[in-house]
């Protein structure tokens, strides 16, 4: 049965691709990260949790350097062929159609693909579908997609890993009870009976672990658990619904505040050739901390009516 073993190994294979290439150039930083990266993919699971482990340290001894610098700007692939006109955009739409329906196809006949991991699969069906369309409309050499590949791994650099770092903080979080000592810690410092004390508690913790994990997703889990569930909801019989959505939307107000979030903040910065890296930040704050304000708001309006 085709499962994730399958995605981590084209993965892996792109990555290997990549290190390849950076050796070529003589760029052994680059030639370094990627291979770590292509490991991990390939043969993850026979390393071990402690190899594992050092091989995330090395990747993070390597980013530290500062010597995974993007390349000088050239002419991309996208611009030599604009001549083409819309038709390029059938190459990029073949990755979302092709997941999107081999989501369903996938999940209404079982058998070939792990339920759970239905929609990865389709999405790298996509992704090979689309590089074979590539292949055949544009004609490129047989390296060309993975050069372009590198080039913007080069531009992206190690902010290309945070967000599966930072899955990786959120399930050792959780299975470090991180939520509880979190509960008591607020337990302890909230007033006995505020309401407005804990929604502000909520709220403001949402924040700060999205700041901290660049994810309101993985920030939720431990509020909800530490002040949510037990203070505003049995204490306070506040509503769930209600408390769980303006929850989200507090951590959201962080996402767009933390370099951690770096698929939002930095990688856009990082493509766009911004010389203040932290520019998408700067432009969004003047939304998110009045955004916040009206949250919390609601959140003690709304909440417990």
């Amino acid at each position: 049965m085709i499962g994730l073993g399958a995605v981590y190994a084209v993965a892996g294979l792109v990555f290997l691709g990549f290190a390849l290439l950076a050796l070529r150039a003589r760029n052994p930083w680059h030639a370094g990260f990627y291979a770590l990266i292509a490991t991990s993919f390939l043969a993850g699971d026979l390393l071990g949790d402690s190899a594992n482990g050092a091989l995330a340290l090395a990747l993070a001894a390597i980013a530290g350097t500062g010597r995974l610098r993007a390349p000088a700007a050239g002419a991309p692939a996208g611009d030599r062929d604009a001549a083409r006109g819309d038709g390029l955009f059938a190459i990029a739409l073949v990755i979302p159609v092709t997941a999107l329906l081999g989501t369903f196809v996938f999940k209404a006949w079982p058998g070939l693909v792990a339920p759970g991991q239905a929609t990865l699969v389709a999405l790298t069906l996509g992704m090979l579908m689309a590089l074979a369309l590539c292949y055949a409309m544009l004609r490129p050499g047989p390296l060309a997609p993975f050069v372009e590949g590198a080039r913007l791994m080069d531009m992206v650099g190690w902010a290309a890993l945070l967000p599966q770092m930072l899955a990786s903080l959120g399930a050792v979080f959780a299975v470090a009870h991180v939520g509880a000592v979190v509960g008591g810690l607020v337990g302890a410092a909230i007033p006995a009976g505020s309401l407005i004390a804990a929604v502000l508690a909520y709220a403001l913790g949402m924040v700060l672990f999205t700041l901290v994990m660049g994810n309101a997703f993985a920030a939720f889990p431990v509020m909800i658990g530490a002040v949510g569930m037990p203070v505003l909801i049995r204490d306070h019989h506040g509503d769930p619904a209600v408390i769980a959505a303006l929850g989200m939307l507090a951590g959201f107000c962080g996402t767009l505040l933390t370099p951690m979030a770096a698929n939002f903040n930095l990688v856009p910065a990082a493509l766009l050739g911004l010389r203040d890296r932290y520019a998408v930040i700067r432009a969004q704050a003047p939304t998110a901390l009045p955004l916040l304000g009206v949250i919390i708001l609601l959140l003690w309006w709304c909440g417990f009516r």
